[in-house]
């Protein structure tokens, strides 16, 4: 369902949530938010002693106890118009316009990008609510370790001279997109993780992610000496890894 939506419309939506939990916290003392908490761990509690049947009596109070309390948070509320909302929009757009399924033959996959990749199953200062990028003129390279909670990342290392040997670039990020641009000399590794967003990996997309890891190295990456190794996670956002 949520796989319909922009990642941009996405965002706004969790920052929305984000926004009536702290006003529920604020103006209404966040009384719902404590009794979900309470709730939940006597049905955490309880859920393992469910042999007796004065446990079950706790577990099924409980479990109504905190979907009562759930159901009385701003912040549920609104996302309970937004699936409503999205559902109808979605049935909408079907009776419209069917989807059609066309069968991929299996020798028509496999990687179209023009560098060679392997899938593996499977210099900033901190700015928390802000966009971040590297500098326009050349800059010494150091290895990038950050985190965020909200703003756009973009790298571009054709302004620096990497060493020789392997640049680490760990971004962990809340909401917001990163962009980082390789030269075309440096093998790259690229490990992504990602609970909503797209990724466009060296010419090798994906549009919708939903609680996914990606790996992907170029193919001389194990044997060069000048390499980039790239870290990124992403609770909501995209992420785009080209070549400058």
């Amino acid at each position: 369902m949520f796989k319909q939506l922009s990642t941009k419309n996405l965002n706004w939506i969790w920052i929305t949530v984000a926004v009536l939990l702290v006003v529920e916290i604020a103006f209404f003392h966040g009384g719902s938010l404590i009794s979900a908490f309470i709730s939940g761990f006597f049905v955490y509690f309880s859920w393992k002693r469910l042999n007796a049947l004065g446990w079950k009596i706790v577990f099924a109070i409980a479990a109504i106890s905190f979907l009562l309390s759930m159901f009385n948070l701003l912040a549920v509320r609104f996302l309970i118009v937004v699936i409503i909302v999205i559902l109808i929009l979605n049935y909408s757009k079907s009776t419209k316009n069917p989807s059609k399924e066309k069968p991929e033959l299996p020798n028509k996959s496999g990687l179209h990008s023009e560098d060679p990749l392997i899938k593996i199953d499977n210099l900033f200062d901190e700015r928390m609510f802000d966009d971040a990028r590297t500098e326009e003129t050349a800059y010494q390279w150091k290895d990038v370790n950050m985190h965020g909670i909200y703003g756009d990342r973009v790298i571009d290392l054709s302004n620096t001279v990497l060493p020789y040997d392997t640049a680490v670039i760990s971004i962990r990020h809340l909401i917001g997109n990163i962009e980082i641009y390789v030269p075309y000399e440096v093998e790259v590794s690229i490990h992504h993780s990602s609970m909503f967003g797209r990724a466009s990996i060296l010419g090798e997309n994906h549009n919708r992610l939903m609680n996914k890891s990606l790996h992907y190295e170029t193919k001389d990456y194990s044997t060069a000496h000048q390499r980039v190794k790239i870290v990124t996670s992403l609770f909501s956002g995209d992420i785009e890894v080209k070549r400058v």
